[in-house]
């Protein structure tokens, strides 16, 4: 796999202040809650300051009595001068609440982010996922699976750390730090200057530990990011690589990376290792000048020997913010670099949508209970007179035209189209389909037989001419409209977790029952599913992995049946069937289709020989247009297939008595 594949999971910088901004709206919404959790931080700072001082009172006051230490006028006022009941005093009513309420600010806090966290988690996956089901088909030929699915989990979950344990965080541990560093200047600055007298060492070490957690940080987002993809192509193709026993190769190809992700995190993890004991060494060293500089100055009387020792627990409450900013950091770099790729899919434009205002077809309204729609296009009164069964057509308040009606007209129109600018699939193409008329499209793979379908449900747009429905340009048309009126089978039927009957409805609640069991009768597959344990209930695994090929397929025909589409389109549809099956179910779609636009792409010509109208491709033109007997009659490209299908056949035949 090229490593230039996933050049997009490299870290960027550790803040960025425009990606911030926009992390932040996501917090907008739980804006009570947030500053609920700021304010019992910034208190939780305040109140690390306190238990050591509150140790120096109850040492200078009662429990050495050279000290000649002055206290504040509220405490001097509030303590008892008898040491029995000044020390009660101390430890009930001022250090126990500290302590609970320390307890209970840190707890609220936490508990509070953390749900915040949850919220945002959930708020942006579920935009995500909206956001994915509107990108164009493109969009997924550049991108893989494996890709969109670290976007959507881990990338989200780095951010949910981000917001529960780092946003608001950071700043308890600046402020802890900050009320430290006040109390130790105001108590003695010397005994403060001595404490931080090993912070140049620290920042060395932690611009080294920024360093290695950095690099071993991004080698871990390319190796899950490379993890995800080969396991998601992988697992979809097992059937290809048990079949050509490539099982060892892949096994192979797959420890390397796995290794690479083993790597990196050891070294993560020797740089952490390294790292905090590295601190809390610095930190015993700050405290062993403590007592030794400090001891000396108690000893000659410059300082208490209550602010000594207050000084050895503030030195030890000094360096742990540092430590937590130093891992807040890393967590602050690995979120600015997710936070740029979810951004970067968000961002990614919908070039495929609804109409703007000013795009109108050429539809006109006439309201009332018994509206006629009218469309220029459409000469013939008895087919305008069809549109009141259905309901008239509207446009709404964006302009946006809704569908046509069932007697709609199909038509390409010079259309020109390429997935790749160097190559083009489709190339000056007209023709038209007329309402209930079944029109076929044969041709040699690749002569762009699916992309006509693609382009008619505008998973792509043409690039030259038009792809008219009911005379109106379809991206004139809303999407959800205009992909209502179409039932599709696909070559490779797909099909989704959860019962035969929700397959079958695909959430389409307007779906009885008995039209679910009534298309099933119709594809021939009734009797199959009752003789199922569960029925129509029967648990459908993923992607139909309990049905064979030819049962997912049959149940993708009465898929489209029960939704009873206005144009049907059969790409494929009946290649996963036997011949036989293809018989009795092409005599249970003749009633449908007769009555129904219907567009067939096939490579056997036996199930397209009734069409009203073959359209031939070849190489991304359209070379004939006729009836099955009339393009035999020509000798084209059609007379060549249909040799090549049925030539020994009917030799057999000819020989036959």
């Amino acid at each position: 796999m090229a490593d230039s594949f996933h050049d997009e999971e490299i870290l960027g910088k550790a803040y960025d202040s425009r990606l911030m901004r926009r992390l932040l709206v996501y917090l907008r919404p739980y804006w009570r809650m947030t500053l609920f959790a700021l304010v019992a931080i910034l208190l939780f700072g305040i109140l690390q300051a306190v238990p050591p001082y509150l140790l120096k009172v109850e040492v200078d006051r009662y429990l050495d009595p050279t000290a000649r230490a002055e206290l504040p006028k509220f405490l001097s006022s509030f303590l008892s001068p008898n040491p029995l009941v000044g020390i009660t005093q101390i430890a009930l009513i001022l250090f126990l609440p500290t302590v609970v309420l320390t307890f209970g600010l840190e707890f609220a806090q936490s508990f509070a982010m953390q749900v915040v966290g949850q919220r945002v988690m959930y708020d942006m996956r579920k935009q995500l996922f909206a956001h994915l089901q509107r990108l164009q088909m493109s969009f997924f030929d550049r991108n893989p699976v494996g890709r969109l699915v670290t976007r959507v989990t881990t990338d989200v979950d780095v951010l949910n750390d981000l917001f529960a344990s780092g946003v608001v965080a950071i700043f308890g541990d600046i402020f802890s730090l900050f009320s430290i560093v006040v109390v130790m200047l105001e108590m003695d600055y010397k005994l403060a200057l001595l404490t931080f007298s090993v912070l140049p060492i620290i920042v060395v070490v932690t611009a080294a530990f920024r360093k290695a957690v950095r690099e071993s940080y991004r080698r871990i987002r390319v190796a899950i990011a490379r993890i995800n993809a080969y396991l998601q192509e992988h697992i979809t193709g097992m059937p290809v690589l048990q079949l050509f026993n490539r099982e060892e190769r892949s096994f192979q190809e797959f420890e390397k990376i796995n290794r690479a992700h083993m790597e990196a995190y050891k070294d993560s993890i020797l740089a952490y290792g390294l790292f905090y004991p590295a601190v809390e060494l610095l930190g015993m060293i700050a405290v062993a000048i403590i007592l030794y500089l400090g001891g000396g100055m108690a000893l000659r009387g410059l300082v208490t020997v209550g602010t000594a020792i207050a000084f050895i627990q503030y030195s030890q409450r000094f360096f742990r913010p540092i430590q937590d900013l130093s891992d807040k950091y890393n967590l602050l770099q690995a979120a600015m670099a997710s936070s740029e790729r979810i951004f970067k899919l968000l961002d990614t434009q919908v070039t495929i949508t609804d109409p703007q205002p000013s795009n109108r077809g050429p539809w006109s309204v006439v309201r009332g209970p018994s509206s006629v729609v009218s469309c220029p296009q459409y000469q013939d009164e008895s087919l305008l007179a069809t549109t009141t069964d259905y309901g008239q057509r509207t446009t709404d308040k964006a302009g946006a035209q809704s569908a046509p009606l069932p007697s709609s007209l199909v038509e390409f129109r010079h259309v020109g189209f390429a997935y790749r600018d160097e190559h083009r699939v489709l190339e000056n193409v007209s023709f038209s389909i007329e309402a209930g008329e079944t029109v076929a499209v044969v041709g040699h793979t690749g002569a762009g037989k699916t992309t006509l379908t693609n382009l008619l449900l505008r998973f792509y747009d043409v690039q030259e001419g038009q792809v008219l429905f009911g005379g109106v340009d379809i991206r004139h048309l809303r999407l959800r409209e205009l992909r209502s009126n179409f039932g599709i089978v696909l070559q490779d039927p797909f099909l989704f977790s959860g019962t035969i009957a929700s397959n079958i409805r695909l959430g389409s609640e307007w779906i009885e029952e008995q039209q679910i069991r009534e298309a099933a009768r119709q594809v021939g597959l009734l009797e199959f599913i009752e003789s199922l344990p569960g029925g129509f209930q029967e648990p459908v695994k993923e992607r139909g992995a309990t049905l064979s090929v030819g049962q997912k397929q049959l149940l993708s025909f009465a898929r489209a049946l029960a939704h009873n589409p206005r144009i049907l389109i059969l790409d494929e549809a009946t290649s996963s069937v036997d011949p036989e099956t293809e018989h009795w179910l092409r005599e249970g779609l003749r009633c449908l289709i007769e009555n129904r636009t219907s567009l067939v792409i096939a490579h056997r010509l036996s199930t397209i020989q009734n069409a009203s109208k073959i359209v031939v491709m070849h190489k991304g033109h359209v070379r004939e247009v006729g009836t099955h007997q009339e393009l035999l009659q020509r000798q084209g490209i059609y007379f060549k297939l249909y040799q090549l299908q049925y030539k020994d056949q009917e030799a057999s035949v000819v020989r036959s008595p």
